[in-house]
């Protein structure tokens, strides 16, 4: 009787049985493809791992949510016919046109004032250091209300204001009392104590780029402007954007202030219109507190592109839009549905 032997590509080594047809070899990943699954497996789902609670504490949220806007609308106290009516009134845009006038501009200066503090920080110079950290230290430990009103008496400090040598002839005089109006201490307040801050928010991103990039500018023989502009700085906005924004929502936040200077923004201009009509100043408090939603949702809106847009070095993929997201939202539902038709 002749001897059988396995074939040459299904080898059957000691100890081990041999391989049915249509099956893997033991230890192999493959799946195999001429056999029928049976009808128990195929019937079978996976099912996702349960979080009752996560649904209960969702539901409970959402209580107290419908509960709040419930008490917010039915409440006769917020006269939301009167909010209505000052909403759009002329004098409450008049306002909220100053109140973004202050809050841009002193934007700008304190952003630019900011990056020199910070730059004299991290100079060698030990005088620039020195009167930097000096001017940092003072102007975050003073309130800003305390700045503006001593800015709006500063004329009875000064009458005149001059340049020229220390202790000698003056070269150029002019009047203080005719250069601070009402705009000028506003904005001149703000952007000094904005400045004070924006400086740390600058400092700390430039100190999170790493330190290789620097020598690796220098061994290039980049000059030291062209390093910070073209190399440091692009790289610091990472760190910068996010801190600063929040510096920004508190800028506009605090022009609120300037109405104690005599400048009639969005705020001031409420206080007055509610001295003048008692009976609306719960109403005249919520649009102002609306505006100022309004505008630092804006400005969250800006953050979030001008971090998208920097992230794009940092990140293999960027973040998605709001109108990326609803897409993909709208994909996975249908994808979802002809799943549930097909079964």
């Amino acid at each position: 009787m002749p001897e059988t032997s396995a074939p040459p590509d299904e080898p059957v080594t000691a100890g081990s049985s041999p391989v049915p047809p249509g099956q893997p070899p033991a230890g192999s990943d493959a799946v195999p493809t001429d056999q029928p699954r049976s009808p128990a497996l195929a019937s079978e789902r996976v099912l996702p791992l349960r979080h009752p609670w996560r649904w209960v504490l969702t539901a409970v949220v959402l209580v107290l949510v419908a509960q709040f806007v419930h008490g917010l609308l039915s409440n006769p106290f917020y006269q939301w016919s009167r909010f209505s009516y000052w909403f759009f009134r002329p004098v409450v845009l008049d306002g909220l046109v100053i109140t973004l006038e202050v809050a841009a501009v002193s934007a700008v200066l304190g952003l630019i004032g900011g990056v020199i503090l910070a730059l004299g920080r991290l100079s060698p110079n030990p005088v620039l250091r020195s009167v930097s950290w000096v001017y940092i230290w003072l102007l975050r430990s003073v309130p800003l209300i305390v700045v503006l009103l001593f800015l709006y008496n500063f004329s009875a400090l000064y009458r005149t204001l001059s340049l020229g040598i220390p202790f000698g002839p003056a070269f150029f005089e002019f009047d203080e009392s005719r250069l601070a109006t009402d705009m000028a201490v506003a904005v001149v307040g703000l952007s000094l104590n904005e400045a004070a801050y924006a400086a740390e928010v600058v400092r700390s991103g430039v100190l999170s780029v790493d330190q290789g990039q620097h020598e690796a500018a220098s061994a290039l023989g980049l000059p030291r402007g062209f390093q910070f502009r073209r190399i440091v700085f692009p790289q610091a906005l990472r760190v910068i954007v996010p801190s600063y924004v929040n510096q920004l929502i508190g800028l506009v936040k605090s022009t609120s202030l300037v109405f104690y200077v005599s400048l009639l923004d969005l705020f001031g201009t409420v206080q007055s219109l509610g001295s003048t009509y008692p009976g609306d100043i719960v109403p005249l408090l919520l649009v102002a507190t609306f505006w100022y939603v309004v505008l630092t949702s804006v400005v969250s809106v800006v953050q979030f592109y001008v971090e998208r847009h920097y992230s794009r070095g940092a990140l293999r993929t960027v973040p998605p839009t709001p109108l990326q997201k609803l897409r993909a939202g709208i994909r996975n539902a249908r994808a979802r549905i002809a799943i549930g038709s097909s079964l």
